[in-house]
Protein backbone atom coordinates (compact mmCIF):
# COMPACT_ATOMS: atom_id res chain seq x y z
CA UNK A 1 0.00 0.00 0.00
CA UNK A 2 1.19 3.61 -1.29
CA UNK A 3 2.45 5.43 2.16
CA UNK A 4 -0.32 7.99 3.47
CA UNK A 5 0.16 10.57 6.32
CA UNK A 6 -1.72 9.67 9.18
CA UNK A 7 -3.83 12.58 10.96
CA UNK A 8 -2.86 12.91 14.33
CA UNK A 9 -5.69 15.22 15.10
CA UNK A 10 -9.59 13.89 15.68
CA UNK A 11 -11.80 12.17 12.86
CA UNK A 12 -13.19 14.92 10.58
CA UNK A 13 -16.90 14.74 10.12
CA UNK A 14 -17.09 12.43 6.86
CA UNK A 15 -14.20 9.72 8.21
CA UNK A 16 -16.65 9.83 11.69
CA UNK A 17 -19.69 9.32 9.69
CA UNK A 18 -18.06 6.33 7.61
CA UNK A 19 -17.11 4.88 10.65
CA UNK A 20 -20.92 4.71 12.41
CA UNK A 21 -21.67 3.41 8.81
CA UNK A 22 -18.92 0.96 9.20
CA UNK A 23 -20.01 -0.37 13.47
CA UNK A 24 -23.69 -0.45 12.27
CA UNK A 25 -22.72 -2.58 9.12
CA UNK A 26 -21.12 -5.05 11.44
CA UNK A 27 -24.01 -4.95 14.05
CA UNK A 28 -26.11 -5.78 11.30
CA UNK A 29 -23.97 -8.81 10.03
CA UNK A 30 -24.98 -10.54 13.63
CA UNK A 31 -28.65 -9.74 12.42
CA UNK A 32 -27.62 -11.22 8.92
CA UNK A 33 -26.49 -14.16 10.31
CA UNK A 34 -29.44 -15.15 12.36
CA UNK A 35 -31.66 -14.77 9.25
CA UNK A 36 -29.55 -16.87 7.31
CA UNK A 37 -29.64 -19.55 9.33
CA UNK A 38 -33.65 -20.10 8.30
CA UNK A 39 -32.33 -21.36 4.89
CA UNK A 40 -28.31 -22.06 5.69
CA UNK A 41 -26.70 -24.31 7.70
CA UNK A 42 -23.94 -22.94 10.06
CA UNK A 43 -20.85 -24.54 8.88
CA UNK A 44 -21.64 -24.04 5.03
CA UNK A 45 -22.86 -20.10 5.96
CA UNK A 46 -19.87 -19.34 7.74
CA UNK A 47 -17.65 -20.79 4.70
CA UNK A 48 -19.27 -19.20 1.87
CA UNK A 49 -18.80 -16.17 2.79
CA UNK A 50 -15.14 -16.19 1.78
CA UNK A 51 -16.16 -16.93 -1.73
CA UNK A 52 -17.35 -13.56 -2.54
CA UNK A 53 -15.31 -11.24 0.15
CA UNK A 54 -11.65 -12.67 -0.94
CA UNK A 55 -12.25 -11.40 -5.03
CA UNK A 56 -13.37 -7.86 -3.47
CA UNK A 57 -10.08 -7.82 -1.20
CA UNK A 58 -7.92 -9.18 -4.01
CA UNK A 59 -8.85 -6.04 -6.46
CA UNK A 60 -8.51 -3.64 -3.42
CA UNK A 61 -5.17 -4.95 -3.44
CA UNK A 62 -4.02 -4.64 -7.03
CA UNK A 63 -5.83 -1.24 -6.99
CA UNK A 64 -3.80 -0.38 -4.01
CA UNK A 65 -0.56 -2.00 -5.09
CA UNK A 66 -0.45 -3.91 -1.88
CA UNK A 67 1.81 -7.39 -2.58
CA UNK A 68 0.42 -10.45 -1.67
CA UNK A 69 2.86 -13.26 -2.70
CA UNK A 70 6.04 -12.66 -0.59
CA UNK A 71 8.25 -14.99 1.44
CA UNK A 72 8.62 -13.56 4.74
CA UNK A 73 7.77 -16.05 7.37
CA UNK A 74 4.19 -15.52 8.09
CA UNK A 75 3.02 -18.32 6.43
CA UNK A 76 2.29 -20.26 9.23
CA UNK A 77 1.04 -17.24 11.85
CA UNK A 78 -1.14 -16.92 9.04
CA UNK A 79 -2.58 -20.04 8.89
CA UNK A 80 -2.77 -20.57 12.77
CA UNK A 81 -4.79 -16.77 12.85
CA UNK A 82 -7.03 -18.35 9.58
CA UNK A 83 -7.92 -21.22 11.70
CA UNK A 84 -8.84 -19.13 14.98
CA UNK A 85 -10.84 -16.74 12.90
CA UNK A 86 -12.60 -19.94 11.39
CA UNK A 87 -13.55 -21.27 15.01
CA UNK A 88 -15.00 -17.75 15.79
CA UNK A 89 -16.94 -18.34 13.02
CA UNK A 90 -18.16 -21.55 13.40
CA UNK A 91 -18.91 -20.75 17.12
CA UNK A 92 -20.63 -17.92 16.42
CA UNK A 93 -23.13 -19.42 13.52
CA UNK A 94 -23.33 -22.05 15.90
CA UNK A 95 -24.52 -19.95 18.86
CA UNK A 96 -26.71 -17.65 16.93
CA UNK A 97 -28.70 -20.83 15.97
CA UNK A 98 -29.49 -21.43 19.75
CA UNK A 99 -29.65 -17.97 21.09
CA UNK A 100 -31.02 -14.50 20.32
CA UNK A 101 -28.72 -12.06 17.94
CA UNK A 102 -28.94 -9.21 20.78
CA UNK A 103 -27.18 -11.97 23.38
CA UNK A 104 -25.16 -13.16 21.20
CA UNK A 105 -23.48 -9.60 19.59
CA UNK A 106 -22.74 -8.82 23.47
CA UNK A 107 -21.06 -11.85 24.52
CA UNK A 108 -19.01 -11.50 21.08
CA UNK A 109 -17.65 -8.43 21.69
CA UNK A 110 -15.66 -9.07 24.98
CA UNK A 111 -13.42 -10.22 22.80
CA UNK A 112 -10.53 -7.13 23.73
CA UNK A 113 -11.38 -8.43 27.35
CA UNK A 114 -9.84 -11.97 26.39
CA UNK A 115 -7.16 -9.88 24.00
CA UNK A 116 -5.68 -7.99 26.96
CA UNK A 117 -5.24 -11.35 29.02
CA UNK A 118 -3.73 -13.30 26.03
CA UNK A 119 -1.67 -10.56 25.39
CA UNK A 120 -0.41 -10.01 28.87
CA UNK A 121 1.15 -13.51 28.49
CA UNK A 122 2.22 -13.87 24.76
CA UNK A 123 2.77 -10.34 23.85
CA UNK A 124 6.12 -9.38 25.45
CA UNK A 125 5.84 -4.92 26.48
CA UNK A 126 2.25 -5.62 26.77
CA UNK A 127 1.64 -6.28 30.62
CA UNK A 128 -1.57 -5.78 32.78
CA UNK A 129 -1.15 -2.63 34.65
CA UNK A 130 -3.97 -1.53 37.34
CA UNK A 131 -6.04 0.63 34.87
CA UNK A 132 -6.12 -2.86 32.42
CA UNK A 133 -7.50 -4.90 35.52
CA UNK A 134 -9.85 -2.37 36.58
CA UNK A 135 -11.33 -1.78 32.90
CA UNK A 136 -11.11 -5.95 32.93
CA UNK A 137 -12.98 -6.60 36.08
CA UNK A 138 -16.07 -4.25 34.98
CA UNK A 139 -16.12 -6.13 31.75
CA UNK A 140 -15.98 -9.69 33.69
CA UNK A 141 -19.06 -7.98 36.05
CA UNK A 142 -20.96 -7.96 33.23
CA UNK A 143 -20.03 -11.27 31.36
CA UNK A 144 -21.82 -12.46 34.80
CA UNK A 145 -24.64 -10.42 34.26
CA UNK A 146 -25.24 -11.50 31.19
CA UNK A 147 -25.07 -14.98 32.26
CA UNK A 148 -27.15 -14.42 35.38
CA UNK A 149 -29.97 -13.09 32.99
CA UNK A 150 -30.18 -16.44 31.33
CA UNK A 151 -30.08 -19.25 34.55
CA UNK A 152 -33.05 -19.99 36.17
CA UNK A 153 -35.74 -19.69 33.41
CA UNK A 154 -33.54 -19.85 30.24
CA UNK A 155 -33.66 -23.27 28.11
CA UNK A 156 -30.53 -25.56 28.12
CA UNK A 157 -30.12 -25.26 24.81
CA UNK A 158 -30.47 -21.36 24.89
CA UNK A 159 -27.54 -21.32 27.35
CA UNK A 160 -25.43 -23.17 24.78
CA UNK A 161 -25.94 -20.90 22.76
CA UNK A 162 -24.79 -18.36 25.04
CA UNK A 163 -21.87 -20.29 25.63
CA UNK A 164 -20.89 -20.57 21.79
CA UNK A 165 -21.17 -17.10 21.43
CA UNK A 166 -18.98 -16.18 24.50
CA UNK A 167 -16.68 -19.13 22.75
CA UNK A 168 -16.65 -17.07 19.59
CA UNK A 169 -15.85 -13.64 21.19
CA UNK A 170 -12.80 -15.82 22.93
CA UNK A 171 -11.57 -17.17 19.59
CA UNK A 172 -11.67 -13.39 18.17
CA UNK A 173 -9.53 -12.20 20.91
CA UNK A 174 -7.04 -15.15 20.69
CA UNK A 175 -6.68 -14.52 16.61
CA UNK A 176 -5.98 -10.94 18.03
CA UNK A 177 -2.72 -12.27 20.44
CA UNK A 178 -1.85 -13.96 17.71
CA UNK A 179 -1.53 -11.38 15.07
CA UNK A 180 0.16 -9.19 18.18
CA UNK A 181 2.57 -11.99 19.19
CA UNK A 182 4.17 -13.08 15.71
CA UNK A 183 5.35 -11.62 12.25
CA UNK A 184 1.77 -10.65 10.94
CA UNK A 185 2.27 -7.44 13.05
CA UNK A 186 4.93 -6.70 10.15
CA UNK A 187 2.59 -7.39 6.89
CA UNK A 188 -0.04 -5.63 5.80
CA UNK A 189 -3.24 -6.07 7.48
CA UNK A 190 -4.88 -7.03 3.59
CA UNK A 191 -2.79 -10.36 3.44
CA UNK A 192 -3.48 -10.94 7.10
CA UNK A 193 -7.15 -10.53 6.38
CA UNK A 194 -6.73 -12.53 3.26
CA UNK A 195 -5.19 -15.84 5.65
CA UNK A 196 -8.21 -15.53 7.41
CA UNK A 197 -10.45 -15.80 5.00
CA UNK A 198 -8.80 -18.15 2.99
CA UNK A 199 -8.54 -20.73 5.74
CA UNK A 200 -12.28 -19.79 7.01
CA UNK A 201 -13.88 -20.93 3.53
CA UNK A 202 -12.89 -24.38 4.62
CA UNK A 203 -15.71 -24.54 6.75
CA UNK A 204 -18.01 -24.66 3.36
CA UNK A 205 -16.72 -28.21 2.18
CA UNK A 206 -16.02 -29.53 5.98
CA UNK A 207 -20.18 -28.55 6.51
CA UNK A 208 -20.93 -30.70 4.27
CA UNK A 209 -18.39 -33.69 5.20
CA UNK A 210 -19.96 -33.28 8.31
CA UNK A 211 -23.88 -33.90 7.03
CA UNK A 212 -24.56 -30.33 7.26
CA UNK A 213 -27.82 -29.88 4.61
CA UNK A 214 -25.99 -26.45 3.31
CA UNK A 215 -28.26 -24.23 1.66
CA UNK A 216 -32.03 -25.86 2.44
CA UNK A 217 -34.44 -23.46 2.11
CA UNK A 218 -32.30 -20.61 -0.25
CA UNK A 219 -35.51 -17.79 0.00
CA UNK A 220 -34.86 -14.43 -1.16
CA UNK A 221 -34.56 -13.44 2.66
CA UNK A 222 -32.08 -16.10 3.31
CA UNK A 223 -29.67 -15.06 0.19
CA UNK A 224 -29.80 -11.44 0.81
CA UNK A 225 -28.56 -11.99 4.10
CA UNK A 226 -25.90 -13.87 2.87
CA UNK A 227 -24.78 -11.69 -0.07
CA UNK A 228 -25.01 -9.03 2.67
CA UNK A 229 -22.29 -10.83 5.18
CA UNK A 230 -19.96 -11.69 2.55
CA UNK A 231 -20.15 -8.65 0.36
CA UNK A 232 -21.02 -6.01 2.65
CA UNK A 233 -19.26 -7.17 5.60
CA UNK A 234 -16.54 -9.17 5.03
CA UNK A 235 -15.99 -7.56 1.58
CA UNK A 236 -16.79 -3.90 1.29
CA UNK A 237 -17.05 -2.98 5.08
CA UNK A 238 -13.23 -4.32 5.51
CA UNK A 239 -11.86 -2.69 2.54
CA UNK A 240 -13.28 1.04 3.75
CA UNK A 241 -11.75 -0.10 7.24
CA UNK A 242 -8.73 -0.10 5.84
CA UNK A 243 -8.83 3.11 3.93
CA UNK A 244 -9.41 4.72 7.12
CA UNK A 245 -6.34 3.09 8.91
CA UNK A 246 -4.62 4.36 6.08
CA UNK A 247 -5.25 7.62 6.82
CA UNK A 248 -5.76 8.34 10.80
CA UNK A 249 -4.69 7.08 13.82
CA UNK A 250 -6.52 3.62 15.70
CA UNK A 251 -6.64 5.24 18.54
CA UNK A 252 -9.00 7.65 16.83
CA UNK A 253 -11.59 4.90 16.09
CA UNK A 254 -12.14 3.42 19.64
CA UNK A 255 -14.59 5.37 21.01
CA UNK A 256 -16.50 4.92 17.74
CA UNK A 257 -16.27 0.88 18.32
CA UNK A 258 -18.24 0.16 20.95
CA UNK A 259 -21.30 1.60 19.67
CA UNK A 260 -20.96 -1.31 17.66
CA UNK A 261 -23.05 -4.11 20.21
CA UNK A 262 -25.44 -1.30 21.02
CA UNK A 263 -26.18 -0.96 17.33
CA UNK A 264 -26.32 -4.56 17.29
CA UNK A 265 -29.03 -4.61 20.46
CA UNK A 266 -31.25 -2.39 18.44
CA UNK A 267 -31.16 -3.70 15.84
CA UNK A 268 -32.02 -7.30 17.16
CA UNK A 269 -35.00 -5.11 18.70
CA UNK A 270 -36.64 -3.36 15.72
CA UNK A 271 -35.74 -5.79 12.90
CA UNK A 272 -35.82 -9.31 14.51
CA UNK A 273 -38.92 -8.16 17.26
CA UNK A 274 -36.40 -9.93 20.00
CA UNK A 275 -36.96 -9.12 23.91
CA UNK A 276 -34.10 -7.34 25.05
CA UNK A 277 -33.86 -7.52 29.36
CA UNK A 278 -32.54 -4.85 31.80
CA UNK A 279 -29.84 -7.35 32.97
CA UNK A 280 -28.91 -7.39 29.09
CA UNK A 281 -28.41 -3.57 28.93
CA UNK A 282 -27.03 -3.07 31.91
CA UNK A 283 -24.58 -6.09 31.25
CA UNK A 284 -24.20 -4.59 27.66
CA UNK A 285 -23.29 -0.88 29.74
CA UNK A 286 -20.57 -2.84 31.84
CA UNK A 287 -18.82 -4.94 29.36
CA UNK A 288 -18.27 -1.35 27.18
CA UNK A 289 -17.25 0.50 29.92
CA UNK A 290 -14.74 -2.38 30.93
CA UNK A 291 -13.29 -2.15 27.54
CA UNK A 292 -13.39 1.33 27.06
CA UNK A 293 -10.98 1.73 30.32
CA UNK A 294 -8.69 -0.82 28.83
CA UNK A 295 -8.34 1.16 25.62
CA UNK A 296 -7.86 4.19 27.81
CA UNK A 297 -4.63 2.66 29.35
Amino acid sequence: MSAIARSDAGLPAPAAALLVTLCVTWALGQIAGKIGLQGVSPLVQAGFRPFLAVPLLLLWCRVRGVPILIRDGSFWPGILAGLLFAAEFWALFEGLGRTSAARATVLVYTAPFWAVLGAHWLVPGDRLTSRKLAGLGLAFLGLLLAFADRLGDGPVDSLLGDALSLLAGIFWGLTIVAIKATRLTRISAERTLLYQLAVSALLLPLGYLLGEPGFFAPTPAVWGAVLFQSIGVAGVSYVAWFWLLARYRASAFAPFLFLTPVFGVVAATLLLGEAVTWPLLAALSLIGAGIWVVNRA
